[in-house]
C-alpha cells in the first residue's frame, strides 16, 4: 500500500470570472449602503430642525424638549450610521458571507457557490482531493453564476427613496430660511444651542394686549386684542380659552380679533393663540350698576281725557293708545356718571302684524340726578318700538347691556256688544216682553250705549216697518265696561207684527268712529193666528213624545208582569236582580223624561192662555192633560220607581220580594191607565187645537191677499199702463216681492184643503166638509195662480181685484168655521147652561189670564220707563 502521508497537498483557487463577480457584487453592496447610512444621518438632522422650526410655530418650545430633539436627530449619525455600516459592510466582506447573502434571493444557487468556496479552502493530498474534479466543479458553478445577474439577490435598495426623503426635508429647510429667513434663522439657532435664553419669534405680534381686564360680574363680554402694524402674519381666526372651559374662536376684522366668553363669577386667566403668537389675560369679575326700579309716566291724548299715570316697568313693557306721550325714568343703585337713550328701533314684527306709519328713530342723553335719571317726553306713534338705555357709573363700569323698555302702541280699538240672555231667534207676542242684557266693552272708555232695532215685514203690506233706538246708559272717560239689564216690549214701543232685527250699539270716545254693533238677534213678532200656528205645532211635537213615553211605560209593565210571575226566591237570584235593577232604571228615565215633558206642556199652556184666541174646551182639555202629567211625573211614576226598587233589595225575605213586585205592577197599571187617558185627552185638544188653526190660516191668507192688493194700490200713480222692462227698480222688486208671496199663499191655500179633507175623515165634521167642497167649486188654486201671472205681467188692476175677491171668500170661509165652531160649542151644555165644572174652569182661565195680563204690563211698564229714561238721556246730552 502507497503512502498516503507522503501525498503533496494541492490548492484550488476558485475562476478568476467568479471572483471578480463576487467583487462586483461586494462594491455595489457596500456603495448602496453606505450612502443609505449618511442619507439617514442627513435626514436625522434636518428633520430635528424642521420639528423644531415647526414647534415654535404653536408654542414655547422648552429648552429640555428641544434638548432631546436635537440628541434624538444627531443620534442617526452617531448610533444608526455606524450600526447601518456594520451590518451591511463588516458583516459581508467575505466571499461566503457574500455567498450566504446570494442564497436568500437563489437558494440553490447560493448554496452551489457556497460549497465551491468552500472547496477553495479544503487541504488535502491529490489522492483524496482530486484538483481536477475540484476545478471543474468549480467551472461548472463559475459558467452557471456567469449566466446570472447577480445585482437581483442585493437586498432591496433604499437610497433612492431615502434620499427623495433627505431632499425634501432640506427643500423644507431651506424653504424656512428662505421664505421665513427670521424664523428660520431664530429656529437654528433655538435649535442649536437649546439650552441658551433665544427668544421664539412670532410671526403674528400684536399691538399692546392688556394684561388684566374687570368685567361685569356673571355676565358675557367680550375681548379685542389688536395687530401690530409690523405682524408678518394676519391669521382669519384666533382662539381664547378661560381656564378650563371651552374654546372661543375670535374672527379677524380689520386688525381686530374679538373673543366673546360667558359670564364668570370667579377670576381666572385666558389663554389667547392668533396665529403662533399666545397671550395670557387675567380677568376678574365685577358687578354692574344696576337699575332698582323702572317707572313710566304716561300721558292720554287729549280726546280721550284721562290724567297722567306712573306705571311700574318691572315687566319691561309698555302698551300706550296711539298718540300719548311717555317718561321713562330709572333709579340705579350707585350714582351715575353718564346716560343716553336710543336709538329707538321699530318692532318690525308688530308692524308687520298690521301697524303702520312713518318710524322716526330718537336719541339722547338721560337727565341725571344722582341714583336718577329720565328721560325726556316721547311721543308715541302707530309703531311699537324699543328704547335701548345705557349708563356708566362713577367707577366706569356700565350698566347692563341691552337694557330696553318697550312700548307697544297701541290702537285705539274700536268697542264691543254684546246681547246676552237671548236666544239668536225669539218667537213673541207684540205685547210680550223678553229680558236680557247688554254688555258693551272698550279698551279705552266708553261713551255711551244702547239697542237699535229695524223691522221687515215678511209678506206684502202697506205699513211703514218699525225702526228705532234705545239709549240705555252714558259711559266715562275710564269706563272699560258697561253692563245693562233690558226689556224689550214691542207693544211698547208699537212694533206691529213682524221681523225684528235687534242689535246692541256702542260709540267710544274715538274722533269720527261712530257707533259699533253687536251680532242682531232676530225676533219675530206674531200675530195671534201665527201664534196659534206655531202653538199647534208645539203641541203636536209634544203629543208625539207623550205618545212615544206612554208605549215605553207599556213595554214596561210587560216586562214587570213577566217578573210577578216568578217566585219570591227566583226575584232573588243574581239573574233576575238585575233584570229588576235594570227595570229600575228604565222606570227612572221615564219618570226624568216625563218631568221634562210635563216642564214643556206648562210653558206651552201658559202661551196658550196669553194667545186668548184658542177656545175654552181645548185648553181644558190641554189642562186636563197637563194636570194627569204633572201628576204623573210627580207622584205616580216615582212610586213605582220605589217599589221596584224595593223589590230588588238584597235583604228582602222571599215573600217581600213577590209582594213588593205584586205592588209594583199595580201600580204601574194605573200609571199607564192615566197615561192613555191623558194622551185622549191630549188628543182631543189636539183636534180642537187643529180645528181652531184652519180659521187663522183662512185668515192668515185673507190678510196675505189684502196685504198684496194694498201695495199694488198704493203703488197705482206709477205702474199703471207701464211695461215690466220700464218700471222702477223699486217698484219692479215690489212686485217680484208680492208674486213670491202669492205663489206661497196659493201654497198654504192648497194645504189647507188637503189638511181639511184629512181632518174630515177623522171627524166627519159636516161643517169642514162643506168648506172643503166649497174652495173646491171655487177652483180658488187656479185664481191664486192667475192672479200670480198678473202680478208678473205688471196687469196692477187686475191683479189687484183678483187678490181683494180672493181676500173676501177667504174671510167669509174663516167667519163661517168660526161660527159652527162657536154654535157647536155653544149647543154642547145641555141646554141649561154651562155647567159648574165649565164654570170653574173658565173662571180659572179668566184669572190666568188676568195674571199674565198684569204681567205682560208690568213687563211693558219696564219697558216703558226704560225708554223714558233713555229719552231724558238724550236731552241731558243735547243741552250745551
Amino acid at each position: 500500500m502507497a503512502d498516503l502521508s507522503n501525498t503533496p497537498e494541492t490548492k484550488v483557487e476558485i475562476p478568476e470570472g467568479l471572483r471578480r463577480q463576487l467583487a462586483e457584487f461586494r462594491r455595489q453592496l457596500w456603495r448602496t449602503k453606505i450612502f443609505e447610512a449618511f442619507i439617514a444621518g442627513l435626514i436625522g438632522l434636518v428633520f430635528s430642525f424642521l420639528l423644531v422650526y415647526g414647534m415654535d410655530r404653536f408654542w414655547q418650545t422648552p429648552g429640555w424638549m428641544r434638548l432631546v430633539v436635537l440628541l434624538v436627530g444627531t443620534s442617526f449619525f452617531a448610533l444608526f450610521a455606524p450600526f447601518w455600516l456594520h451590518r451591511w459592510v463588516w458583516r459581508h466582506r467575505r466571499e461566503n458571507e457574500l455567498a450566504r447573502l446570494i442564497s436568500r434571493k437563489y437558494p440553490g444557487l447560493g448554496d452551489r457557490l457556497l460549497g465551491v468556496i468552500e472547496l477553495q479552502n479544503q487541504q488535502g493530498n491529490t489522492d483524496s482531493l482530486s484538483p481536477r474534479l475540484r476545478a471543474a466543479a468549480m467551472e461548472a458553478v463559475a459558467g452557471e453564476v456567469g449566466k446570472r445577474k447577480l445585482d437581483d439577490a442585493l437586498p432591496p435598495p433604499r437610497h433612492l427613496k431615502w434620499a427623495l426623503v433627505a431632499l425634501i426635508l432640506v427643500i423644507a429647510a431651506a424653504a424656512s430660511f428662505t421664505l421665513t429667513p427670521r424664523a428660520g434663522v431664530n429656529a437654528f439657532q433655538r435649535w442649536l444651542m437649546p439650552l441658551s435664553d433665544t427668544e421664539r419669534y412670532t410671526f403674528t405680534r400684536l399691538d399692546n394686549p392688556p394684561a388684566r381686564l374687570a368685567v361685569p360680574f356673571g355676565e358675557a363680554f367680550e375681548v379685542t386684542l389688536h395687530l401690530a402694524e409690523n405682524s408678518e402674519q394676519r391669521p382669519a381666526t384666533g382662539s381664547g380659552r378661560y381656564g378650563l372651559q371651552p374654546e372661543t374662536i375670535g374672527k379677524r376684522s380689520g386688525s381686530s380679533y374679538s373673543f366673546a366668553f360667558p359670564g364668570q363669577q370667579e377670576p381666572g386667566t385666558i389663554v389667547f393663540r392668533i396665529g403662533d403668537v399666545r397671550h395670557l389675560l387675567r380677568v376678574e369679575p365685577v358687578q354692574r350698576p344696576v337699575t332698582e326700579s323702572v317707572t313710566a309716566t304716561v300721558i292720554a291724548p287729549d280726546y280721550l281725557g284721562i290724567p297722567p299715570k306712573t306705571v311700574d316697568l318691572h315687566t319691561g313693557g309698555l302698551s300706550a293708545v296711539e298718540g300719548s306721550r311717555v317718561q321713562i325714568t330709572l333709579s340705579t343703585n350707585r350714582s351715575l356718571a353718564s346716560g343716553r337713550f336710543g336709538p329707538t328701533v321699530a318692532n318690525l314684527d308688530a308692524a308687520a302684524n298690521g301697524s303702520q306709519g312713518r318710524f322716526e328713530p330718537l336719541e339722547g342723553d338721560l337727565i341725571l340726578s344722582g341714583n336718577t335719571a329720565k328721560s325726556p317726553e316721547l311721543k308715541i306713534g302707530t309703531v311699537p318700538f324699543e328704547i335701548p338705555f345705557s349708563w356708566k357709573d362713577g367707577l366706569g363700569l356700565a350698566g347692563a347691556s341691552g337694557f330696553r323698555v318697550r312700548i307697544d302702541a297701541v290702537r285705539d280699538g274700536p268697542p264691543v256688544s254684546y246681547l246676552q240672555g237671548i236666544d239668536r231667534q225669539k218667537v213673541m207676542l207684540p205685547e210680550e216682553t223678553v229680558d236680557f242684557e247688554v254688555l258693551a266693552e272698550d279698551d279705552f272708555g266708553i261713551k255711551q250705549t244702547g239697542i237699535e232695532w229695524t223691522g221687515e215685514f215678511t209678506k206684502p203690506t202697506d205699513e211703514t216697518p218699525a225702526k228705532g233706538e234705545m239709549k240705555l246708559a252714558e259711559g266715562g272717560a275710564e269706563e272699560r265696561r258697561l253692563s245693562r239689564p233690558v226689556a224689550f216690549s214691542p207693544a211698547a214701543v208699537g212694533i206691529l207684527p213682524q221681523k225684528i232685527l235687534l242689535r246692541a250699539y256702542t260709540e267710544d270716545y274715538f274722533p269720527g268712529r261712530g257707533r259699533v254693533y253687536s251680532e242682531p238677534v232676530v225676533i219675530y213678532v206674531l200675530s195671534r193666528d201665527e201664534h196659534a200656528q206655531l202653538l199647534k205645532s208645539q203641541f203636536d211635537r209634544s203629543l208625539a213624545e207623550f205618545e212615544d213615553l206612554a208605549r215605553r211605560e207599556l213595554n214596561q209593565l210587560e216586562e214587570n208582569e213577566r217578573l210577578e210571575k216568578l217566585d219570591g226566591e227566583q226575584l232573588q237570584t243574581e239573574e233576575n236582580r238585575k233584570r229588576l235593577e235594570a227595570q229600575e232604571q228604565a222606570e227612572s228615565e221615564n219618570t226624568e223624561r216625563m218631568e221634562k215633558l210635563t216642564e214643556r206642556m206648562e210653558e206651552l199652556m201658559k202661551d196658550s192662555t196669553r194667545n186668548g184666541e184658542i177656545d175654552k174646551d181645548t185648553l181644558k182639555k190641554m189642562a186636563e192633560a197637563l194636570k194627569s202629567m204633572q201628576e204623573l211625573s210627580q207622584k205616580d211614576m216615582p212610586g213605582v220607581e220605589k217599589k221596584l226598587g224595593e223589590a230588588g233589595e238584597e235583604s228582602n225575605t222571599p215573600d217581600k220580594a213577590e209582594k213588593d213586585m205584586a205592588e209594583a205592577v199595580e201600580e204601574q197599571k194605573k200609571v199607564v191607565e192615566k197615561m192613555q187617558e191623558a194622551v185622549a185627552k191630549a188628543n182631543d185638544a189636539n183636534r180642537q187645537f187643529e180645528a181652531g188653526t184652519f180659521v187663522n190660516r183662512l185668515k192668515k191668507a185673507a190678510s196675505e191677499q189684502e196685504g198684496i192688493a194694498n201695495v199694488l194700490i198704493g203703488a197705482f200713480s206709477r205702474i199703471l199702463g207701464v211695461r215690466s222692462s220700464d218700471l222702477d227698480p223699486s217698484d219692479a222688486r215690489r212686485l217680484q216681492e208680492a208674486s213670491k208671496q202669492q205663489s206661497a199663499t196659493a201654497s198654504d191655500v192648497r194645504w189647507i184643503q188637503e189638511d181639511l179633507a184629512h181632518y174630515f175623515a177623522r171627524t166627519e165634521e159636516t161643517t169642514f166638509q162643506k168648506i172643503l167642497v166649497e174652495m173646491r167649486d171655487s177652483q180658488i188654486d187656479l185664481g191664486l195662480d192667475e192672479v200670480r201671472g198678473r202680478l208678473m205681467k205688471n196687469h196692477s188692476f187686475q191683479a189687484t181685484e183678483g187678490a181683494k175677491k180672493w181676500a173676501e171668500q177667504l174671510t167669509a170661509w174663516a167667519k163661517e168655521l168660526e161660527g159652527s165652531m162657536n154654535s157647536g160649542q155653544e149647543g154642547g151644555g145641555g141646554g141649561g147652561g154651562p155647567p159648574s165644572e165649565d164654570e170653574d174652569f173658565e173662571f180659572m182661565l179668566r184669572v190666568m189670564k188676568m195674571i199674565q195680563d198684569q204681567q205682560d204690563l208690568r213687563a211693558r211698564t219696564r219697558a216703558l220707563e226704560q225708554l223714558r229714561r233713555s229719552v231724558e238721556i238724550g236731552k241731558e246730552n243735547a243741552e250745551p
